[in-house]
């Protein structure tokens, strides 16, 4: 398993996370990554959708607020990084979401890591 890697992009310190690590399927995870994040005091996490499972975008689930909560509390911004269109192709509501997310500055769905940069220097 490949490390996560941490990155300063525009002064903002970023936890690139692995492709290949655990599913951010809950809250133990969440909390695992929030502590990572907090331990190496990075600011945001970026997250590849290779480790969001499907259930994060079934609203429903909960899961997607538990992350963003868990976030929230540590002042951690979370970022999802990849190819969502598959998940907003099913669900006006969370097409709604990202769309109001991406206006914020507390949750992103990006579509790759460039756009994380593009995004620190507004």
């Amino acid at each position: 398993m490949a490390p996560d890697t941490l990155v300063n992009l525009r002064d903002v310190r970023v936890l690139n996370c692995a492709l290949d690590g655990p599913l951010l399927d809950g809250e133990s995870v969440a909390l695992d990554l929030v502590g990572e994040a907090l331990g190496r005091e990075a600011q945001w996490v970026a997250v590849p959708v290779e480790r969001i499972p499907d259930e994060f975008f079934r609203l429903r689930s909960g899961i997607a607020g538990a992350v963003v909560q868990k976030s929230a509390t540590y002042r951690l911004g979370p970022a999802v990084i990849g190819d969502i269109s598959r998940h907003l192709a099913g669900s006006t509501a969370l097409r709604d979401i990202v769309y109001e997310s991406n206006q914020g500055s507390r949750l992103w769905f990006l579509a790759d890591s460039r756009e994380s940069g593009d995004r620190l220097r507004e």
